[in-house]
């Protein structure tokens, strides 16, 4: 089922709206003065359109293939007044996400029980907090899991987890700091398996220090877990901090670069202005945005929807 058929209720598309409010009014208050006295789509106004989606955190390449849509359109339609840019834009923007790899459910395959979930990204990103919320979420379909503290380097990090286990009511393996993060790995897949449980989540460390240190420990723990069960982990799943609007592409291509990700979470998009680097991202990497982070709440970490997060960001408030 494609994610522009998946239905949001009331209560998500508010959550949605308010989260993207402030990218969405930057977005537009920009637009309004790019266009203030001009009554057709012309040259001048498309290269500060450019400029407005790039300063948006689109990314550069996403956004020339944004312009180059609308050039087309332009050119083809002969005359297009600034008054139906919105419509266009949004249009294109949805043409673009449709085409890209998108996840469209959270739904995982029964036949891989438990289902393990690797998640990794840098330190500060709301890694160990989507964990929390990802469990939570489990939980209520009626899921049982367990997770797993593999991030050793830092107690606060295990500590953090520990804290969402316990609020959430989800058993927890850890061990002592500086521990092997795969040998906690290990444990965690062993400890799913014996208690029957259908999702196992995986804490790893955060350091982006040394591109091949970093593969290298990744894999480690990846062929640690496949001792217990070949295929693991089912899913790699990057978060990202949407609020550092570059920075957040910068950590897609390393983690990219040394592991295999199959899906996004892009964190923290109540608090910035710079969410249309979910565009970006969605279209640079070719990797599914799966989750995003739109406030504090258990919730607010929404599976991704393209329709609906392009109708929030379009929206003029």
């Amino acid at each position: 089922m494609s994610w522009f058929k998946k239905l949001f209720n009331q209560e998500e598309k508010q959550t949605l709206d308010k989260g993207l409010e402030k990218s969405s009014t930057g977005f537009f208050d920009k637009i309004s003065k790019a266009v203030v006295g001009k009554s057709k789509v012309d040259d001048e106004v498309l290269d500060e359109l450019e400029e407005i989606l790039i300063a948006s955190d689109v990314g550069a390449a996403t956004t020339i293939k944004i312009i180059q849509r609308i050039e087309e359109r332009v050119s083809r339609d002969k005359y297009v007044g600034t008054q139906e840019l919105d419509i266009i834009l949004k249009e294109e923007i949805k043409s673009l996400l449709l085409e890209n790899p998108h996840a469209g459910t959270q739904n995982t395959d029964p036949s891989k029980k438990p289902y393990v979930i690797m998640v990794v990204g840098v330190n500060g990103v709301g890694k160990t907090t989507t964990i929390g919320k990802l469990a939570h979420q489990f939980k209520n379909d009626g899921k049982k899991v367990v997770l797993g503290a593999a991030d050793t380097f830092r107690a606060a990090a295990v500590d953090q987890l520990v804290i969402w286990s316990e609020r959430v009511g989800v058993p927890i393996v850890k061990q002592s700091m500086r521990s092997d993060p795969a040998s906690v790995a290990f444990d965690t897949v062993q400890s799913a398996l014996a208690q029957q449980a259908d999702i196992a989540i995986i804490d790893t460390a955060g350091r982006l220090h040394n591109k091949v240190n970093l593969m290298n420990e990744l894999s480690k723990i990846k062929r640690v877990m496949q001792k217990v069960i070949p295929d693991a982990p089912h899913e790699i799943l990057l978060v990202l901090d949407g609020s550092t609007g570059q920075n957040a592409f910068e950590q897609a291509k390393q983690f990219s670069a040394a592991t295999e990700v199959s899906a996004l979470a892009v964190t923290k998009l109540d608090g910035t202005a710079k969410g249309g680097v979910v565009i970006g991202i969605s279209d640079q990497f070719q990797i599914p945005v799966k989750y995003i982070g739109v406030g504090e709440k258990m919730q607010d970490l929404q599976l991704f929807n393209g329709e609906e997060f392009v109708e929030s960001f379009f929206t003029r408030r």
